[in-house]
């Protein structure tokens, strides 16, 4: 199992987690989303490393950006 965490900036509601979570699960491999709205870190957790432009892709598609690292 690999865990990768990042930051999603601008989500401020429970539908901004929802679009987030069903946006990254459906990144092929991903066996858990779970995120944190109020530091907006989401943690993927998923049988593979996935790549960071898979996520970005994804928060992209749910309409939001990740922080810089």
């Amino acid at each position: 199992m690999a865990e990768s965490t990042y930051t999603v900036v601008g989500m401020t509601c429970g539908h901004c987690v929802q679009s987030v979570t069903e946006e990254v699960g459906k990144i092929g491999g991903v066996s858990d989303v779970a995120v944190d709205l109020p530091t907006g870190s989401v943690t993927v957790t998923s049988a593979d490393a996935i790549s960071d432009a898979d996520v970005l892709a994804a928060v992209e598609e749910a309409s939001y950006e990740l922080a810089p690292s």
